[in-house]
């Protein structure tokens, strides 16, 4: 059910925007049909599939061969990323990346503040962010159900912007950076058991293309 709900809002979203479109190529259709996707079509599978993450890249993307190239360059980048932080999980979805650590490896439990292990393992994310400086960086937190709703999400919050401090103290430029906190909202793991519980406490970085690795993918494409 829940892959037909993303299915149909992809469907929707494309059905509206290639009305009238009919003489366009099937690049141009597909470069229009990714950036249309920050809108409503990207909100709308995000939600749909109940996962942030997926939503915010969809939303992100440029499609056709613009965004070829940049899948590209995203390849390349999450591999680096998968060697030098063994453990974090690396994928790619779409036109960018997610990187999720288990929250035990960057914080105690109930905690937001750094441990030197979770230092150590964000300088070797670093490393690899500021080897492609033409990224946005979205961190988000997230928790299990346990506690109160909002006490998850000031925990969730008050981690990714503990992640955000220490990432921008590394030369990472704070223009790269925003934050969000979804407390218990968005599990990915089943809340049920105790180690779905563990997983769920998590940080994720999703990394896309900013505005000049855009343009200069466009310019590649032959928009430009």
């Amino acid at each position: 059910m829940k892959n037909f709900k993303i299915l149909f809002a992809l469907i929707i979203g494309a059905s509206v925007l290639l009305a009238g479109c009919s003489s366009w190529s099937k690049t141009a259709k597909g470069a229009v049909i990714g950036t249309a996707a920050g809108g409503a079509v990207g909100a709308a599978v995000g939600q749909a599939a109940g996962n942030p993450a997926l939503g915010a890249i969809v939303g992100a993307a440029v499609g056709g061969t613009t965004g070829a190239i940049i899948g590209r360059q995203m390849d390349k980048q999450a591999e680096e990323l998968a060697k030098a932080v063994p453990d974090a999980q690396v994928e790619r979805v779409g036109e960018g990346i997610v990187v999720e650590f288990n929250s035990a490896v960057l914080f105690a439990v109930n905690k937001s503040d750094l441990s030197t292990e979770a230092k150590g393992n964000l300088d070797k994310l670093v490393t690899v962010l500021n080897t492609y400086p033409d990224t946005n960086i979205e961190i988000q937190g997230h928790t299990d159900s346990s506690g109160t709703e909002e006490y998850n999400q000031s925990l969730s919050e008050k981690r990714a912007a503990a992640v955000s401090t220490y990432l921008t103290g590394k030369a990472i430029a704070p223009a790269r950076v925003t934050t969000k906190g979804f407390g218990e909202m968005a599990p990915k793991y089943d809340n049920t058991t105790p180690d779905g519980m563990t997983q769920n406490r998590r940080v994720e970085f999703l990394i896309t293309a900013n505005e000049k690795m855009v343009a200069d993918a466009e310019r590649e494409a032959g928009f430009r």
